[in-house]
């Protein structure tokens, strides 16, 4: 098959997104298919394009699968600039829309595949379907607008109705919307008509098990923050105002025999280091290479997930995946009977509790350090789960039976 892939990140930027957007598209490359993909220049790690990738506004890469066209992404100076981000998605997406459309790929294109967010790019990739007479694949990574609603990063009714009129259209016109979990799928459904439930699709994110291994829990990255022996209990990813890592503050200032890390970048890290200038037990991380990502993973005793309550139902952090491929046990503070805490159920490989309860919180993370010996099995059991779950080649061999399906109607 020849496919077109749309998505907002790609190697080498850092973003979660574009790992698994990449992985995706080697793994169907490494099956036959030719691949041309549309992407942003890299600019994740610092919100800008990164340093060597200036001075153009296109790129284009020819590779022994296909190709990689990267354009500037157009973002704003901020991740903190709701406004200027919108903006610059949308004018992301008119480019992205126009490759996708007119870009020479050397024949009949079976099928268009769009990663969202941003919710723009579903109508790039429906142009770029309509234009090629294929069929569009939507990937939905998160649900806009509902999670920005649910944060109060959008306000205005008129934005929040424009974003979810062009949420249903975007549904409605795909051929098939692939979501990350049940709880997804459920969203999607009630928004589009019942004949077109069908094309809701759950095909899970994955973790590079090979990249992504249990090593020893004393490493570099440890010692570069100041870390000693004593337990850490870390938060990696995005650090935005949808994680409510207020949590970790205050399990901090409660327990300063433990050391909290917060590794990453995002809208919320300024004012949570405001937060916690009076609180020395808690270290904030930069984004490293890719190549160190099982290290850093490694430095804690225990991994947080948190998700804002009623955001179970519209994300699945992918950042659980990883943690589970280190051998590392979680504490998820996240809305019941949603994908994460049902992946932790089934794989034995932590604990959950109420989102946004501070003190269930605190609790919860005493009882778990208070027991080396269980950490120690939930982190061998969260590695056997993850292999046997989780592998790129199954989640490629599922989206090749689907795009296959759809482009022999």
């Amino acid at each position: 098959m020849r496919l077109v892939v749309v998505c907002p990140h790609f190697a080498p930027d850092i973003a979660p997104t574009g790992a698994v957007m990449t992985r995706i598209v080697h793994e169907l490359a490494a099956r036959g298919h030719e691949i041309h993909v549309v992407t942003s220049l890299p600019w994740y790690r610092n919100h800008r394009v990164e340093p060597g990738w200036g001075g153009r506004p296109w790129r284009v890469e020819r590779t022994a699968w296909g190709s990689v066209m990267r354009i500037h992404p157009m973002s704003a100076r901020s991740k903190a600039d709701v406004a200027g981000r919108a903006v610059g998605f949308v004018a992301f997406s008119v480019l992205a829309a126009a490759c996708c459309a007119l870009r020479r790929v050397g024949g009949r294109v079976d099928a268009v595949v769009a990663m969202s967010p941003p919710l723009t790019l579903g109508l790039a990739g429906r142009l770029g379907a309509l234009v090629r007479r294929c069929p569009l694949v939507f990937n939905v990574q998160d649900v806009f607008p509902d999670a920005a609603v649910a944060t109060g990063a959008v306000r205005s009714r008129a934005v929040v109705a424009a974003a979810r009129a062009l949420e249903r259209a975007t549904y409605a016109t795909s051929h098939a919307v692939v979501v990350l979990s049940e709880d997804l799928a459920r969203n999607v459904a009630a928004k589009v008509s019942p004949a077109r439930r069908g094309r809701v699709h759950v095909i899970p994110n994955f973790v590079d098990t090979v990249a992504v291994v249990p090593g020893p829990r004393l490493t570099a990255y440890r010692a570069a923050l100041g870390i000693g022996e004593e337990p850490v209990v870390m938060y990696a990813g995005n650090v935005g105002f949808s994680q409510s890592l207020g949590l970790l503050v205050a399990a901090a200032r409660a327990m300063p025999h433990v050391a909290f890390v917060i590794h990453g970048a995002g809208a919320a890290r300024e004012a949570l280091r405001d937060d916690a200038r009076d609180v020395p037990n808690l270290r904030f991380g930069d984004y490293q290479p890719a190549e160190r990502l099982a290290e850093v993973l490694a430095s804690a005793d225990i991994h947080v997930v948190t998700l804002r309550r009623g955001l179970g139902h519209v994300s699945v952090p992918s950042k659980t995946y990883a943690v589970l491929a280190a051998g590392r046990p979680v504490l998820a503070a996240v809305d019941a009977d949603t994908e994460v805490p049902r992946i932790l159920a089934a794989s034995g490989a932590g604990r959950r509790v109420e989102p946004d309860d501070a003190p269930a919180f605190g609790s919860a993370l005493r009882e778990m350090l208070a027991d080396p010996a269980a950490l120690a099995r939930m982190g061998h059991d969260a590695r056997r789960w993850v292999e046997s779950h989780a592998s790129p080649a199954s989640v490629a061999a599922r989206y090749e039976a689907l795009i296959a399906s759809l482009a022999s109607r």
